[in-house]
């Protein structure tokens, strides 16, 4: 039947073509839905579409304003024409999203909020765990739902991170996208920024130390610098809200049960990180963590193979991989007598 699809800003084209490919391969038509603040690349996206010989009608875009999006949701969620609903974006809107959409019980496929822990064990190797906590936090500046944003650093280990980790983001150059050698952008609106400012703020007044950054970029605009904190603690917002910005707080633990224990401690479940050299504390905390996506020694998690997709208050469903497909087919069971 008819699928919607509700997308963000952040991954504009990517978040649209994850949800197009399936719906397609499964003989649905689909209205989406882009991000009031990245519409073009949908539109784009639907130019190059009819132009590859889609049908008219398979692929709708249908965009809003700020002002009119809420209730071009609203509408889609409630309308009965309207058989699944596949949302990227946060919990709170996805909770939403889900409520409206129960008195028609459609089906559903939510990819929430991240809060991704970073562990670093002891005996972790601590050049690729800096390697892969670059990868992980600072990509696209903080802003994809499985950006680290809570980095666990075993006590014996923390000053040998914290220095590397400080030297690496040395190399970070913000600026216009399309200039050689820029390596991060601005974040995407005002809003944005001072929700950045508000969690190193409230994490320094608090007892954390600033390593690096800490305040806006001199290139003005949304530009907010690569930072790194060290002693923060569990009652500072950073550690339970999701920052979506360059900030990387550390937090020291001293045994692996207090490390799951403190990466588990959200209502989040999306994705986590690890680094260890040791298999079987490999395996006792893959199987520990409470989340979707468990990377092992690497910083980046996502590929076409792999199932997308997290529990908790991070969603329902799973996309990418054969997976993806189940969420836009029905399961018959037909019993013949003969």
């Amino acid at each position: 039947g008819v699928c919607v699809a509700i997308t963000p800003w952040n991954f504009p084209i990517a978040m649209i073509t994850r949800k197009i490919a399936p719906a397609m391969a499964a003989g649905c038509t689909i209205v989406i839905k882009p991000a009031e603040l990245t519409p073009l690349s949908a539109l784009a996206l639907a130019e190059l579409a009819q132009r590859a010989g889609v049908p008219k009608g398979v692929i709708n875009i249908l965009t809003a304003d700020t002002e009119q999006s809420i209730a071009v949701g609203k509408t889609l969620c409630e309308s009965p024409v309207v058989r699944h609903l596949s949302f990227t974006g946060s919990t709170e809107v996805g909770r939403i999203l889900m409520a409206q959409c129960a008195p028609t019980v459609k089906k559903l496929a939510l990819e929430l909020g991240g809060h991704a822990p970073f562990i670093v064990f002891e005996d972790a190797d601590i050049d690729a765990a800096v390697t892969g906590a670059m990868s992980s936090k600072y990509r696209n500046a903080g802003q994809t739902c499985v950006c680290a944003n809570r980095f666990y650093v075993h006590k014996k280990v923390q000053a040998e991170f914290i220095q590397k980790f400080a030297k690496a983001i040395e190399v970070i150059k913000p600026g216009n996208g399309m200039d050689s050698g820029v390596t991060q952008g601005p974040l995407i609106e005002p809003a944005a920024l001072e929700k950045v400012e508000r969690h190193v703020a409230d994490a320094l007044s608090k007892g954390a130390k600033l390593v690096a950054g800490g305040k806006r970029s001199s290139l003005g605009g949304t530009f907010y610098e690569p930072t790194i904190l060290a002693d923060v603690t569990t009652d500072m917002l950073i550690t339970y809200e999701e920052t979506f910005g360059p900030v990387a707080p550390i937090i020291p633990f001293e045994t692996d049960e207090e490390a799951i224990q403190l990466a588990n401690n959200s209502q989040y479940g999306l994705a986590s990180y690890f680094y260890s050299r040791d298999i079987g504390r490999i395996w006792r905390a893959a199987e520990a963590l409470e989340y979707g996506i468990v990377g092992v020694n690497s910083g980046i998690i996502s590929n076409e193979v792999g199932p997308f997709g997290g529990v908790k208050q991070s969603g329902l469903g799973r996309e990418g991989s054969a997976y993806g497909m189940d969420e836009y087919l029905e399961l018959k069971y037909v019993c013949l007598g003969l």
